[in-house]
């Protein structure tokens, strides 16, 4: 096993790298793409306990073998906004990132596409997304939409991973589904391009918020938060009546109010932040609201899920608590 001697990276699959790579992984945001998995097979009738935990592993990991593809090509600006790094600092070095990344992502493409081959074109589809995220980072009317259909697309994976591709169109229920995933991961974009403008500025990201400054940014986080809000109402309501929600689905519809709520604030603290640095609560809470809101949507098609979507958001709260950098989301 090598240590970091000359500047040299760790040796691959040697414990230090691995524990390097799982921080570049960012473990307290797969909970993220683990959530979206979730939600898009628990519109799924019929679902065996078995191919649920494979397509939850598959969509839990591939946020971080995602996030660390595509943070090989933006060393640049992490290196001044988040050097704590293990990439940025140079103890592992692009080429095992990226072929780590590679190998990870296959991987999971091949859980999705086993039980729906159309998935192996929309895995491709989505790792070209995820390879060619920076170029479209640095375009202020791209970044949080680009990254937000690469999620949209895992949601529609684990969806037809149980279901095929006709039903897309034909499920309204599934499509506002689809449309929270979209502006709340959307919302987490450009509210996470809070802590970064000044890096951002520096090395040549013209993100909205570098473009428009922070009170237009505000604003517009502002209408995303409100829909994804609304899109997620909206599969609360599409096949219940405010009566039902309160008698039959109590639970449900006090998570989705506990998510709203967290929205709400998060939304109000983004027109309070004025630089980087004040920018990590207000980050957190558009997590928190995202993993919130998607909860409540999963328990809603699957009640007997509650009690383990509990687990997933206690389990979510402890990694980040433990995160390397207090102060980085």
């Amino acid at each position: 096993m090598e240590t970091l001697i000359n500047n040299q990276p760790y040796k691959t699959l040697s414990i230090d790298f691995v524990k390097d790579y799982i921080i570049t992984m960012r473990p307290y945001l797969l909970f993220v793409s683990g959530v979206t998995g979730i939600c898009g097979m628990s519109f799924i009738s019929e679902l065996s306990v078995s191919k649920a935990i494979l397509i939850f592993l598959a969509s839990f990991l591939s946020y971080g073998f995602g996030q660390a593809l595509t943070d090989c090509f933006q060393t640049d600006t992490d290196s001044i906004s988040s050097p704590y790094r293990p990439l940025t600092q140079g103890r592992i070095s692009k080429t095992q990132v990226l072929s780590v990344s590679i190998i990870g992502l296959v991987l999971c493409i091949s859980v999705f596409s086993f039980y729906n081959p159309i998935n192996l074109l929309l895995g491709i589809l989505s790792g070209v997304g995820l390879a060619t995220y920076t170029y479209f980072k640095r375009k202020f009317w791209a970044g949080p939409f680009y990254n937000a259909w690469i999620v949209g697309v895992l949601f529609i994976m684990a969806y037809l991973c149980g279901s095929d591709l006709t039903s897309l169109t034909r499920n309204h229920k599934l499509v506002y589904g689809l449309s929270a995933v979209f502006w709340g991961y959307a919302n987490f974009v450009l509210v996470g391009y809070f802590k970064d403008v000044e890096a951002d500025r520096a090395t040549g990201y013209n993100t909205f918020l570098v473009v428009f400054g922070r009170r237009l940014s505000s604003i517009a986080s502002n209408i995303f938060g409100l829909m994804t809000i609304l899109t997620a109402l909206s599969v609360f309501t599409y096949s219940n009546s405010l009566d039902q929600l309160i008698d039959d689905r109590s639970y449900e519809t006090i998570i989705l109010l506990i998510g709203s709520l967290v929205m709400f604030l998060c939304q109000v603290l983004v027109h309070f932040i004025k630089k980087d640095d004040e920018s990590s609560n207000a980050i957190s809470l558009s997590v928190h609201a995202y993993i919130l809101l998607l909860n409540s949507i999963i328990v809603l098609n699957k009640q007997e899920w509650l009690i383990p979507m509990i687990i997933f958001y206690t389990l979510f709260n402890l990694t980040m608590i433990l995160r390397p950098a207090k102060n980085q989301i």
